[in-house]
């Protein structure tokens, strides 16, 4: 789950988008609020991913009506729950749902599958379709652990390791939540200095401002870079 924002205000004065992604299916629920309190929401990159793909595609489809983001969402939405994931070779609907999406050109326009479910067989062929979708998702997650196992195999061939003892410097990555408001691009890639007070052995590391005040949660140690003064 991840906030995206501000943007360009919309009606009701909506101007943050609060996204919420499925960690297997890549499911994607997202709903335009006036406000909100980004302590409340946890940040990940899967969420950022997602974050990526649907502010690319407002974009193409917004043009110079920037305040329509939000009348434009719910198409975008159905775009990316019907478009093929590469990590899992399959849309996020079929995963979901255990079957294909019918486009609203189907409706209108019949076809064989849309005729076969006006059949009295329609819920064997649902039926089937469930099944089915089983042997979809074990495959997906197959191919979704194979994805991710190279994907980390080719990380760790160019990532340097890094740690950091108690007292140091660091500077923290700033993420679209954590960014001041109102600088947009002007906004600084890293923010700081924090000092480290405490590690995990998960690599994620404790900090605190340097008035001695501690930050709400452990930082990983790839946002996170050395200062030097």
């Amino acid at each position: 789950m991840d906030i995206v924002g501000p943007l360009p205000a919309a009606p009701a004065q909506k101007k943050f988008l609060l996204v919420a992604t499925d960690y297997f299916s890549k499911w994607v629920e997202a709903e335009g609020y006036a406000s909100i309190k980004d302590k409340d929401v946890t940040n990940n990159e899967q969420a950022e991913a997602t974050n990526k793909t649907l502010i690319t595609a407002l974009k193409k489809r917004l043009e110079q009506a920037k305040g329509k983001w939000v009348e434009e969402l719910s198409g975008v939405l159905w775009a990316y729950r019907t478009t093929p994931g590469w990590p899992t070779g399959n849309t996020p609907f079929t995963l979901a749902y255990g079957m294909d999406a019918v486009i609203p050109t189907e409706i209108g326009l019949p076809t064989i599958r849309t005729e076969a479910a006006k059949q009295d067989d329609a819920s064997m062929e649902l039926g089937r379709n469930l099944d089915w979708a089983d042997e979809v998702r074990e495959s997906a997650a197959i191919r979704l652990e194979d994805y991710q196992q190279r994907a980390s195999a080719h990380y760790n061939r160019k990532v340097r390791p890094r740690s950091f003892k108690n007292g140091t410097l660091v500077l923290r990555k700033v993420f679209e939540n954590t960014a001041e408001t109102g600088v947009g691009k002007f906004q600084a890639n890293w923010e700081g200095p924090y000092i480290v007070f405490k590690s995990s052995e998960n690599g994620a590391y404790h900090l605190q401002k340097l008035d001695g005040t501690p930050l709400l949660r452990p930082w990983n140690v790839s946002n996170l870079k050395q200062y030097y003064q």
